[in-house]
């Protein structure tokens, strides 16, 4: 089975008060060494694999480069990366290849070395099209630097384009909401990844709104009420555009659903490299094996260990149900039984049969999938697919 390859890179030009993720603004001094790093660790993936006790594929489909902002790095590095995985794994001529942009970094040269590079997919980091909203929470762009950014992409022959909206953002109204939603379907991007913001203390405004403060604009963050209504409006009026719900906050047009993200929902093998990276391969003993870089940029250029988890029957049995059901297509329970026992099934038939009765989920034939009111409660649903004993750490 055909790997997909994620390269993290955690340079950003700024932090923004959402942000939970292992990036951050660092000086460019140390971009070479980590991209050094990066190389390194792609050169000897093999030997890493090996060592995981996990089985080698060498033929890879899909390819994404994640952050952070990819793009801040210099040219030259960003095609040190592509470089190093073309020797490395065979990359099939049709590979979706893609990288995440923050809006205002495309250059003419940034553009040109994306289209060197292969790129034929790009994902925007717009969050809103609402200018008071966007510099709320520490974007630099603005709605024509994002406009613009489309049109020099789709110029250079790049028109498959995601773009990023959270719901939630500060001063967000039922109104500046349905204006960015407009303009995302305006725009005719072939992929939408919708979110609500997330309230934890990974992040600078969760932190603050966790603590009642002012800071960051809290006290403008539309209430969980405002911020459910307008995320189901957007998938309502996404559908009815032609840009239709395949996961809880994704959307595209047909045929240009994420195929890197769906190896992660449907537990296909892929590899990651860079900061806070997860890679899931075959085991040599049949059971899947998970392994993680640090979530440290420090200590992953000074080599700290990876962390291996493997994957149990059981735990592949509750990622099964708790990854399938983020899509809209469901989970197959004949397909479950098929590949992980008769009795795979009847271990969550009275969870099934309780959260079909409460309306968060709906079965048809073999086939069952959560509701759009079961998305919007997906956690309570997964919580109750997953046991203390289950280790894995999802890169989704």
């Amino acid at each position: 089975m055909s790997l997909g390859l994620y390269v993290s890179v955690p340079f950003c030009r700024t932090k923004c008060s959402y942000c939970n993720f292992a990036s951050d603004v660092f000086s460019r001094s140390v971009f070479q060494r980590y991209v050094d790093r990066v190389c390194a660790d792609i050169e000897r993936a093999t030997e890493t694999v090996a060592q995981m006790d996990g089985r080698n594929e060498r033929i890879v489909d899909s390819i994404y480069l994640g952050g952070g902002t990819p793009t801040v790095l210099d040219m030259a590095q960003l095609q040190l990366l592509f470089v190093t995985i073309e020797q490395n794994f065979e990359v099939e001529p049709e590979a979706e290849i893609t990288v995440e942009c923050a809006p205002g970094t495309l250059n003419a040269a940034v553009i040109e070395a994306l289209q060197h590079c292969g790129v034929n997919r790009v994902s925007l980091g717009v969050q809103s099209f609402v200018d008071q909203e966007a510099s709320s929470v520490g974007r630099l762009h603005d709605r024509e630097t994002v406009l613009n950014d489309i049109a020099r992409l789709r110029a250079a022959g790049i028109s498959n384009i995601n773009i990023d909206l959270i719901a939630g953002l500060p001063h967000q109204t039922v109104d500046s909401w349905t204006s960015s939603v407009e303009q995302l379907m305006a725009s005719e991007a072939t992929h939408a990844s919708v979110y609500m913001l997330e309230v934890d203390e990974d992040s600078r405004l969760g932190r603050e709104l966790i603590a009642g403060g002012a800071k960051y604009h809290a006290h403008f963050v539309p209430d969980e009420d405002l911020t459910a209504d307008l995320y189901l409006m957007a998938c309502e009026r996404l559908e009815a555009a032609g840009v239709r719900q395949y996961e809880i906050s994704n959307f595209a047009r047909p045929g240009h659903e994420s195929r890197h993200n769906l190896k992660y929902w449907t537990r296909q093998p892929y590899l990651g490299f860079g900061v806070d990276a997860h890679s899931m391969v075959p085991g040599l003993n049949g059971e899947a094996v998970r392994f993680s870089t640090p979530d440290s940029l420090e200590a992953y250029v000074s080599g700290a260990p990876l962390n291996r988890v493997g994957i149990s029957a059981e735990a592949a049995l509750e990622e099964t149900f708790f990854l399938g059901l983020r899509l809209n297509s469901g989970v197959d329970l004949r397909r479950v039984e098929a590949e992980l026992g008769e009795d795979a099934v009847a271990r969550f038939s009275k969870s099934i049969a309780d959260f079909v009765q409460t309306g968060l989920m709906e079965q048809q034939g073999d086939v069952i999938r959560l509701t759009s009111r079961g998305r919007l409660l997906s956690n309570e649903v997964f919580e109750r697919f997953i046991s203390s004993r289950t280790g894995a750490v999802l890169a989704c």
